[in-house]
């Protein structure tokens, strides 16, 4: 099957532009007019349209933009306006041109008779598996809106997560970019002004100012050399990140670090909560819920944990097991999810574990962001401090010198 772009005027007089599978440019001709189309353009796919139109370059849809998009749907549906219509007008509104592709798309294919979840799974790298899931059982069980009310929350508390972790994240990396900007401004044109007086000193210079001297000289004449040591470091990271050994090995590294280890820790258990809880409250199954909830945490030992507890839970055993077993979630959310079973709440109980953990997020998110930035203001002075120190003690020396003559 060969991939064609094209361009056509639809039926109802709007240019539009997509791609279509088909044997041959003949047969992709044929399909097209089917739908009363008149074809503009019509070529095979290259590799530089085809990615393209895969999206490599294509603007990642935010939790934000899907919130927004569920809440418009339940608005307009409530309205009595039919689905059609309002993924229709739902695809002028959205800001966002990847979501916007994705919603006309999905409006053509519930157009030729299409169920929404179906429509939905056609452009999967454009609509999260667990919204079409959502969608599926709403659609299953006549609550369509209800499922659009979750995923609107869901996404809402997953947009509010990400961003205060974000935000607290921003304001260290611009201090730290500025400091090794200004260590990298006096390497290159403070030190040298110092270069020629040290050497008329003609004394042994300090050890920590023949250092400061050395980097000065390697940054100015080496930096070539400098940037391919750090090309190399980033790249040969990447490809250890991507394999499977160093997947795991760094997700382990990140709960071990101080502080974000335990921000990780909340972050997945606040992700365990709302998104089982949301897929449960949905009426999708246990163990469809555990996969879908694995495959949405982004540290990969909490992704391998949750589908082993989904095999013992399809075994017989009671979820609150497997999870205290693998040791990586704190014992509040085993005791819990354990009562929960008991009682036969877990939907609650998930619940409360979210709106903890997202709570914990934000203030542990908030006295981090607090407790970082005077240790950073030290750690810039301090280097900056080592280095004036080190400009300095030659000269310092020699005035004792002239002092004992």
């Amino acid at each position: 099957m060969a991939e064609f772009q094209y361009q056509v005027i639809t039926s109802e007089g709007k240019e539009k532009k997509g791609s279509i599978e088909s044997k041959t440019k003949e047969s992709a001709i044929a399909l097209l007019k089917a739908e009363n189309n008149i074809i503009i353009s019509i070529t095979e796919a290259n590799i530089m349209n085809k990615d393209i139109n895969l999206g490599i370059f294509a603007e990642k849809v935010k939790p934000r933009d899907f919130s927004i998009f569920c809440r418009q749907f339940v608005s307009i549906i409530g309205a009595g306006v039919s689905v059609i219509s309002a993924l229709a007008m739902l695809s002028e509104q959205t800001t966002s041109k990847t979501l916007q592709k994705g919603i006309m798309a999905v409006h053509d294919d519930v157009s030729k008779g299409e169920a929404l979840a179906a429509a939905m799974r056609k452009h999967s790298k454009i609509f999260p598996e667990m919204l079409c899931n959502m969608v599926e059982a709403g659609e299953a069980s006549g609550s369509l809106e209800i499922a659009f009310e979750r995923m609107a929350i869901q996404f809402e508390k997953d947009n509010k997560m990400k961003e205060s972790v974000k935000k607290a994240m921003i304001y260290p990396i611009v201090v730290l970019v500025v400091m090794f900007g200004i260590l990298i401004a006096m390497m290159v044109f403070v030190i040298p002004n110092f270069e020629s007086m040290f050497a008329e000193l003609g004394s042994e210079l300090p050890l920590a100012t023949q250092i400061v001297v050395n980097m000065s000289y390697f940054i100015r004449t080496k930096w070539w050399l400098l940037i391919l040591i750090i090309a190399l470091i980033v790249f040969l990271y990447k490809v250890y990140a991507k394999s499977e050994n160093g997947k795991y090995a760094l997700a382990a590294l990140r709960l071990k670090l101080p502080i974000f280890g335990v921000l990780t820790q909340k972050s997945c258990c606040a992700r365990l909560g709302r998104t089982l809880c949301t897929l449960l409250g949905a009426g999708v199954p246990l163990l469809e819920a555990l996969e879908i909830t694995a495959r949405s945490m982004e540290n990969v030992q909490y992704r391998r944990a949750l589908l082993m507890a989904k095999e013992q839970v399809g075994r017989g055993v009671n979820l609150s097991k497997p999870l205290k077993a693998c040791g990586l979630f704190p014992p509040m959310v085993i005791h819990m999810i354990s009562i929960g079973e008991e009682t036969g709440n877990i939907e609650e109980m998930l619940e409360n574990i979210a709106n903890y953990y997202e709570d914990d997020v934000t203030n542990t998110t908030e006295q981090l962001t607090a407790l970082m930035e005077p240790m950073i203001i030290v750690v810039m002075a301090l280097m900056v401090g080592l280095i004036v120190m080190a400009v300095m003690s030659p000269m310092l020396q020699l005035y004792q010198d002239l002092d004992t003559i």
